[in-house]
């Protein structure tokens, strides 16, 4: 018979709350046996203007400046709601050559993407920050960001066409997500899976156990 793995034989707390909509991200945290709660504290063209980056912006700050909007504003709301516990926000870029790809608007930016991406290497940042909330709103506060590096073979142009027509690219930093059919054109990848897919694991649960030792030490 099988024993399922819970949080607490890793040190871990049970429950998190998610400031994202992300649906990779929910299946993430999943994975590690939380019971998760999506939290949103703004709706959908809110939380599109907070992630608009500002000009020239540095890749890696933009993604950790976000993040840090998208916690801020979930521990706002969940203050005002009385609630506590964990919580994670967490915002995923796209970058090459030093320039943010973020969520293609259109199709012909979907296309232009994707070129530019196809038989080169990119970087993918992953920002998350978390916050231990008290049941008298103190926070105890950690951050971590994970940078990997990905690498296309050439993407055919009649490939590109069909994905933009899937609808796939859409919701997507970069215009593609590794865990699709886009995956087939990764030749090669340095740092994290699952934090190309929005989350990575392990950043993520470092981060949650230094907040509860932290939580812990203040009570």
């Amino acid at each position: 018979m099988n024993t399922p793995v819970r949080p607490e034989h890793s040190g871990l707390p049970a429950q998190v709350w998610l400031a994202s909509r992300s649906p990779r991200r929910l299946e993430l945290l999943q994975t590690l046996g939380f019971t998760v709660q999506v939290f949103l504290a703004q709706s959908s063209p809110e939380a599109e203007a907070l992630e608009a980056p500002f000009e020239q912006e540095d890749p890696l700050l933009y993604v950790q400046r976000v993040t840090q909007l998208k916690l801020n504003a979930a521990l706002e709301a969940m203050r005002a709601q009385r609630l506590s516990g964990l919580v994670l926000a967490a915002d995923t870029t796209v970058a090459l050559k030093g320039n943010i790809l973020g969520k293609p608007q259109n199709a012909a930016e979907a296309f232009q993407m994707l070129q530019s991406l196809s038989n080169t290497t990119h970087e993918v940042h992953t920002a998350v920050a978390g916050a231990w909330l008290d049941n008298k709103g103190g926070t105890t506060a950690q951050n971590a960001v994970q940078t990997s590096h990905v690498e296309f073979s050439k993407i055919p142009e009649t490939f590109m066409h069909a994905y933009i027509a899937s609808g796939e690219p859409f919701d997507k930093a970069g215009a593609y997500g590794i865990q699709g059919i886009a995956g087939q054109y990764v030749r090669h990848i340095s740092g994290s899976h699952s934090g190309i897919m929005g989350l990575p694991l392990f950043e993520t649960s470092e981060l949650i156990r230094q907040l509860q030792t932290a939580a812990q030490n203040r009570n």
